[in-house]
């Protein structure tokens, strides 16, 4: 399944959240979309509720279903609790982390601005948006003017996101040190990730 590029609204109405940037034409039908929306009224199975779990996430960090998979798989190979690491995992991609320290104002912005070299690791120019990043990381924003005027206009517009603990941020500089790995408690998606280990177990 290739990568979502479709009306995002129809998407928070069919989950009933906002995992792409809400606006107005959500608060005007906030039912689920389609014909039957306001009056749908359906008993979810067990396996659609984990799939609608799983469907959430992968739209809110914008991965194809490959590459959701990949990364699921990989946490299942990591020691500790599956569902954290998944989401560890997800959190420190590089356009996750891009969008966190509010370089980029939706995370599909945060991924076309690694993509075009905008961005540096340890003073290394990264432009892979699933690259990871570790304890003691520096990312930075390229020194071209360019590349620094796109940041500066995406925090002024960002200023009342707040910035994940294990992050921190140095606005003039333009730069962010990982100061250690996303704990459980860092990440509150809204999303039951258990479900989603739930339905891959199966």
């Amino acid at each position: 399944m290739s990568r979502y590029t479709g009306p995002t609204t129809r998407i928070n109405r069919r989950f009933g959240m906002s995992i792409f940037p809400p606006n107005k034409a959500q608060d005007r039908k906030p039912h689920p979309p389609g014909q039957h929306g306001p009056r749908l009224r359906r008993k979810l199975s067990d396996y659609s509720i984990g799939l609608n779990e799983k469907q959430k996430l992968r739209y809110l960090y914008g991965l194809t279903e490959k590459q959701f998979r990949r990364t699921f798989d990989r946490a299942k190979s990591i020691r500790g609790v599956t569902g954290e690491v998944f989401i560890s995992l997800l959190e420190r991609r590089l356009d996750s982390v891009i969008y966190s320290i509010g370089f980029a104002k939706t995370r599909r912005q945060a991924r076309q601005f690694v993509n075009h070299g905008h961005v540096r690791v340890n003073g290394q120019k990264v432009d892979i948006p699933s690259f990871q990043v570790s304890a003691g990381d520096t990312v930075e924003v390229k020194e071209a003017t360019s590349s620094r005027q796109l940041a500066t206009r995406a925090l002024e517009d960002t200023r009342i996101r707040t910035v994940p603990l294990w992050i921190t941020r140095n606005e003039d500089a333009l730069t962010a040190t990982v100061n250690r790995e996303p704990s459980a408690e860092d990440t509150e998606t809204g999303i039951n990730v258990q479900l989603i280990v739930e339905f891959y177990s199966r």
